[in-house]
């Protein structure tokens, strides 16, 4: 038996695109999709996924965080979407009105990795937040551009569910190794 009740189910991921394209109707989303193909490749311990696609806008995103993290119980969100210098992108403040502890190393990290490939990188405002029992993390809305941020920091991510008291994942070591300290 845990001691974290949370680690004896499985984990609820949400996946949240932000596009006011894609919430239309008028563009595919592939932010959404590319996310999941990726969690299922990387992720072996049970889970729920759940997925939405929602228009760009402070308050319809942070309403959507809210509901999935206190309504929903979701333990770790994906939001694709939005974390640009446009007008229109506003994914880090809508977070940033709904979470309780910032993790700004995880937008670091991710903006190192993808600097590698496209110098446009700096202009990406990603980064994760805790609200309650749930990880958010923004990620860009390209699959090829998510598979680089998600893997420059997922190695982090289940010992950071196992802090909040989020239920228990587990990696594919061959794909990406959850650190987890020494006991």
């Amino acid at each position: 038996m845990t001691q974290n009740p949370a680690a004896d189910r499985p984990a609820h991921v949400a996946i949240v695109t932000v596009s006011d394209r894609a919430a239309s109707g008028e563009y595919e989303d592939k932010g959404g999709p590319g996310a999941e193909d990726w969690l299922h490749a990387t992720i072996t311990s049970p889970m729920d996924i759940t997925r939405r696609i929602i228009p760009d806008g402070r308050e319809i995103v942070a309403d959507c965080l809210r509901d999935l993290a206190d309504e929903q119980g979701a333990d770790l969100i994906l939001i694709t979407g939005g974390t640009g210098p446009a007008p229109r992108d506003q994914t880090p403040e809508a977070m940033a009105d709904v979470i309780e502890k910032e993790l700004p190393g995880f937008g670091e990290e991710m903006r190192r990795a993808s600097l590698r490939e496209v110098p446009t990188a700096i202009l990406s405002r990603q980064t994760a937040g805790i609200r309650g029992a749930t990880l958010m993390i923004t990620i860009p809305g390209k699959p090829s551009a998510i598979a680089t941020c998600l893997d420059a920091v997922f190695a982090a991510v289940p010992y950071c569910l196992d802090l909040i008291g989020a239920a228990y994942i587990e990696t594919d070591p061959a794909r990406i190794k959850a650190f987890r300290p020494k006991k």
